[in-house]
C-alpha cells in the first residue's frame, strides 16, 4: 500500500462510513497534524513515513474482514475505532538522528529515526478518545474499545478494568485482536529501520 493510497482510503473509508456530529471538523483538524505522514511506531510494525494512516487502514480492513456482523455491528462504530484508534500517535513523533556505521565503508554516518516526543503525556487509547471527542461524541463501547485496544500492553498495570472492558463489550476484544494481527502478522516487514 502506498502513502496517496492509505491517505485516500483513510479519507474514504471514514467520509463513507461516518456522519456523527463532529465528525466532519475532526476530520479537518487530522488533516492539519502528522497524521498521514507519521510512522506507526519507533522501530516495530510502520515504522516509516506513512506508517500511522497505513496501520490504521489496515486495522480497518482486519477488524471488517474477521469480525464484523452484517445484522448486528454497527459500521460506524467500526470505522470510528479502527480508524481513530492510535489518534494519540499524531503528533508524538519527532525526528532525529544517530550515528551508524556503514558496513561496505566503515565510515559513521548519521541516520535518519523516529524518537517519542510526547507534547501530552495523557497515556495511549485514553488520549486517543479524549482527542476524538474535542470533536466528536463516542458510544461507551466505542470509548471502550479504543481506551483498551493495547490490552496486555497498556501502561496500565494491576487493573482489573480492561478484562471488565472486555467482558462486556466484545468491540473491545475485536478491535485489540484486528490491532495485533495487522501488527504482527500482516505489517511484518514494514519498518524502515532494523528491529
Amino acid at each position: 500500500m502506498t502513502a496517496a493510497n492509505a491517505k485516500n482510503e483513510f479519507i474514504q473509508i471514514y467520509t463513507d462510513c461516518i456522519s456523527r456530529a463532529g465528525s466532519a471538523e475532526l476530520l479537518e483538524w487530522i488533516k492539519k497534524t502528522d497524521f498521514f505522514t507519521a510512522p506507526a511506531s519507533t522501530r516495530f510494525h510502520c515504522a516509516c513515513e506513512n506508517g500511522l494512516v497505513m496501520h490504521s487502514v489496515s486495522v480497518f480492513n482486519t477488524l471488517m474482514e474477521k469480525h464484523f456482523e452484517e445484522e448486528k455491528d454497527n459500521i460506524e462504530s467500526y470505522a470510528i475505532c479502527a480508524l481513530l484508534h492510535d489518534l494519540c500517535k499524531s503528533q508524538f513523533y519527532k525526528v532525529g538522528t544517530r550515528n551508524v556505521k556503514n558496513d561496505e565503508t566503515g565510515q559513521w554516518e548519521k541516520v535518519p529515526f523516529y524518537q517519542v516526543d510526547d507534547a501530552f503525556p495523557y497515556g495511549h487509547g485514553e488520549k486517543s478518545v479524549f482527542l476524538i471527542e474535542r470533536f466528536m461524541r463516542l458510544k461507551i463501547e466505542e470509548a471502550m474499545a479504543i481506551r483498551w485496544h493495547m490490552g496486555g500492553f497498556d501502561e496500565s498495570k494491576g487493573s482489573f478494568a480492561l478484562s471488565h472492558a472486555y467482558e462486556r463489550y466484545p468491540l473491545a476484544v475485536k478491535l485489540h485482536m484486528a490491532d495485533l494481527e495487522s501488527t504482527y502478522l500482516k505489517e511484518k516487514g514494514t519498518s524502515a529501520v532494523n528491529n
